[in-house]
């Protein structure tokens, strides 16, 4: 299903987020994993994607495979890093021809092992530029192209410390053709709500989906901050993640304080949440039960 029709029937969506194995057998098991959550029936399932390798062809794979063989509407990954204009047309001729749908379109960065990649190789430099060139494939039989995401940073850009330039560069991305924004994982939902007024100010209008990742371990809480470059960690939940005698503790506080920031958001109006699961539903399904909502379906209308 196209985004654009999601977003329009389902009051507050309902998204996972994961990220492809490195092994046939580990991709066995995520898809069993995957296959599993449409008893919730989210409103969509996404993907990640690395810039080279292995890693950007199971993407790929998995998300043509959950488009065949489940009910689930797939939104790929995609990013500027690493690929040329050929390659892009490949990647999206073959989603095409498989129904898929959307797509969320990054800037990415580069491979760690290619520390001295020259990016003037690639054919887009910028997340605007990829989300103009997905927007003008034409995919679907009522000839609206790809659904396009693009991504948001309640706590701020890592690579824009002006936050008026920031809003700027997001700006631009819309406009070139975002259905929607996906943001980044933050702690605090005052972050979010001072980013979608931000939003607003700067006339950026599309749909906002807020970004949770549940607390699973202490050293996690850790790779968290590492992963989103530099998350602000609350010291309310430092201090719970603290008092915690083992990772089995910090599992249900990090439920807990999950439930509580999607039970804010949603009562704040947000129009969507998105899970990063780390490849796991256990957490994502306690935090649906403590909600009390049986899956997305009864919120949409």
């Amino acid at each position: 299903m196209h985004i654009r029709d999601i977003l329009d029937r389902d009051r507050t969506t309902f998204s996972f987020e994961f990220f492809p194995p490195k092994t046939d057998a580990a991709s066995e098991e995520l898809f069993r994993t995957i296959a599993h959550l449409q008893e919730l029936k989210p409103s969509f399932v996404s993907v990640t994607y690395g810039a080279g390798g292995s890693t950007r062809d199971r993407t790929h794979d998995l998300i043509v495979r959950i488009q065949k063989e489940t009910d689930l509407t797939a939104v790929s990954h995609l990013t500027c890093v690493c690929h040329s204009l050929e390659e892009m047309e490949h990647i999206l001729d073959r989603y095409a021809a498989a129904g898929v749908e959307n797509i969320l379109a990054l800037g990415g960065d580069p491979p760690k092992n290619l520390a001295n990649y020259d990016r003037a190789k690639d054919a887009f430099q910028y997340a605007e530029q990829l989300v103009k060139f997905v927007r003008g494939r034409t995919n679907t039989a009522d000839k609206r192209g790809f659904g396009v995401g693009v991504a948001g940073f309640p706590e701020g850009h890592p690579g824009t410390p002006n936050r008026l330039v920031e809003m700027d560069h997001l700006k631009r991305k819309v406009d070139a053709g975002a259905d929607y924004i996906c943001t980044q994982l933050f702690f605090d939902n005052r972050d979010f709500f001072d980013f979608r007024e931000r939003c607003d100010l700067a006339g950026i209008k599309v749909p906002i989906v807020a970004g949770v990742m549940p607390v699973s371990t202490k050293a996690g809480l850790v790779r968290m901050a590492e992963l989103s470059a530099g998350s602000r960690i609350p010291a309310g939940l430092l201090r719970m993640v603290a008092r915690c005698a083992d990772d089995a503790a910090v599992e249900k506080v990090g439920i807990h304080w999950a439930t509580e920031q999607c039970r804010g958001l949603i009562d704040g109006g947000v129009k969507g949440i998105h899970f990063y699961t780390l490849n796991r539903s256990d957490a994502t399904r306690q935090i649906y039960q403590n909600l009390g909502v049986a899956d997305s379906v009864g919120l949409r209308g």
